[in-house]
């Protein structure tokens, strides 16, 4: 795979001075064409052998291309801080949004690599993480994202020449490390494993490009060329896609809608019961019981190993916010976060549509807790028509990977449906239009939401159906009856805490 990058190829200075000009415009042009349109995020990953140029090229892409519109991040081995987090977090939160470059110097391969070169993961565990990588990734492009992955190659001969040279100078020793050294004696074995990886992961939506870095003036012309031939054919592309169809795929999400669900799944919701109750006195001593259970286990020694992400979800005015006020007042507020989920802001929709979930990943020791989540893509966003029939189907296989991510890093993922019978539910919104200080909990939007209820009770089915994993399970709550909903609540959290500690 990585013979045709050691074949000696050279640029002679006068070629490279009559190029490298036209070439450079090129890629401003294309640049800021990428920029005015903020029509997708162009990721580009350096990675590659030792010595083979990866940091002069990312100098030069700076300085040929405008760096205000160039995010730039080295990512080397993770922090102490970062690996509290599942792997992936800390380059989600670095992904560039629409109409910007993210240059990765190092990237989500890096660590895989080298940890199997240095015996510290077996060949299936390599695998594993290969799989995940192909899903990220292909996320990504589905997100719309322009992703360029370029290897920077040199033979064993040429690497130990490069790095002899640079400690000759005294100007540039200090970019050869004992480390470097180190890195040089396992040559073939990085070779092997990342060609292993190259070829794993080279896909039609993301293809791996090799460049060979023994000439710097030839690696330049070629790393430029083909990261303008990727934005340029991606600009055309767009370009070329009708207008109309791309302003008509809300249309096809409302359609998607007709179709009959079975009558298995609606069993999930209409099987509650949804009358059970707890009479106040017994709320009351059972309420306090578990909020002490829950601050004695927020605090025990092993909590240390584990975040908590605790995701309600439920029928409007089914008393999410009740049930987390509860939860939240047997816990240290330096402990937890309330993330309330909305509508998108500008931000959020220039990014992934798991990138504002994946910012507020708990680290160990802390609750990070959601009223309303990432099942917003197949609930309001699938039933209202705001995202395209492909894009809520996908989400279901995106949402059990990033749970399964979670969990394996050993963040204790709690999920709860609250649910309300319609004539409750009309109850309890007249009853907060009348009293002044919960007027502010309905809203327009709340009445439109009750005309659509049965397909929101197909779309919750799908939901639970799909979503509801070992790992991940669904927990569905009876809500008519306040009392017993918090007290369920509180004793899930509980009984899920315990069993993980």
């Amino acid at each position: 795979m990585f013979e045709s990058a050691e074949l000696g190829h050279k640029i002679d200075k006068a070629t490279f001075s009559r190029k490298a000009p036209a070439l450079r415009e090129a890629l401003l042009d294309a640049q800021y064409e990428a920029v005015e349109k903020k029509a997708f995020p162009i990721i580009l990953l350096v990675g590659g052998v030792d010595g083979a140029g990866k940091g002069e090229t990312v100098n030069l892409l700076n300085e040929w291309m405008d760096p205000r519109h160039i995010q730039t991040h080295a990512m080397g081995m993770p922090s102490e801080e970062q690996r509290e987090r599942p792997p992936m977090w800390r380059f989600w939160r670095e992904l560039p949004p629409k109409g910007k470059l993210g240059i990765f110097f190092g990237s989500w391969y890096t660590e895989p690599i080298v940890a199997r070169v240095y015996a510290r993961t077996k060949r299936a565990a390599f695998d594993e993480s290969l799989e995940q990588t192909l899903r990220f990734e292909r996320m990504l492009v589905d997100e719309g994202a322009l992703i360029v992955k370029l290897w920077l190659h040199l033979s064993k001969a040429a690497q130990k020449k490069r790095f002899e040279t640079l400690e000759s100078d005294p100007n540039t020793a200090w970019r050869v490390t004992k480390n470097d050294w180190k890195n040089v004696k396992r040559y073939d074995a990085f070779r092997s494993i990342s060609e292993r990886a190259l070829r794993q992961t080279s896909t039609a939506e993301a293809p791996w490009i090799i460049v060979e870095g023994a000439d710097a003036r030839y690696r330049t012309l070629t790393v430029g060329n083909v990261l303008l031939k990727a934005i340029r054919e991606r600009l055309d592309r767009d370009a070329a896609e009708p207008a109309a169809s791309r302003a008509a795929a809300p249309k096809a999400g409302r359609e998607a809608l007709v179709v009959s669900p079975r009558v298995d799944k609606l069993d999930i919701l209409r099987s509650l019961d949804l009358t059970k109750k707890i009479a106040k006195p017994k709320y009351e001593k059972e309420l306090l019981a578990l909020q002490a259970r829950l601050n004695q286990l927020s605090r025990h020694p092993g909590g240390g190993k584990h975040g908590v992400a605790l995701v309600f979800e439920g029928n409007d005015a089914a008393g999410k916010g009740g049930a987390i006020r509860r939860i939240t007042g047997a816990l240290d507020a330096r402990t937890y976060h309330i993330i309330p989920i909305a509508a998108p802001t500008e931000e959020e929709r220039a990014q992934p549509y798991l990138w504002r979930f994946w910012r507020h990943v708990p680290r160990r020791g802390r609750f990070a807790i959601f009223d309303r989540s990432w099942y917003g893509r197949v609930l309001v966003e699938r039933v209202e028509g705001f995202a395209r029939p492909d894009d809520w189907m996908r989400a279901y296989t995106e949402i059990n990977d990033f749970e399964a991510q979670l969990a394996a890093d050993g963040t204790i993922v709690v999920k709860f449906w609250l649910a309300v019978s319609q004539e409750e539910q009309l109850r309890r919104f007249k009853e907060r239009e009348k009293t002044g200080f919960k007027r502010f909990k309905i809203t327009d939007e709340d009445w439109r939401n009750r005309k659509k209820w049965g397909d929101y009770e197909v779309a919750v089915c799908d939901m639970i159906d799909r979503t509801s994993t070992e790992e991940a399970p669904w927990t569905l709550v009876p809500a008519n009856d306040k009392y017993y909903a918090r007290v369920m609540a509180l004793r899930t959290v509980c009984d899920r805490l315990e069993k993980a500690l």
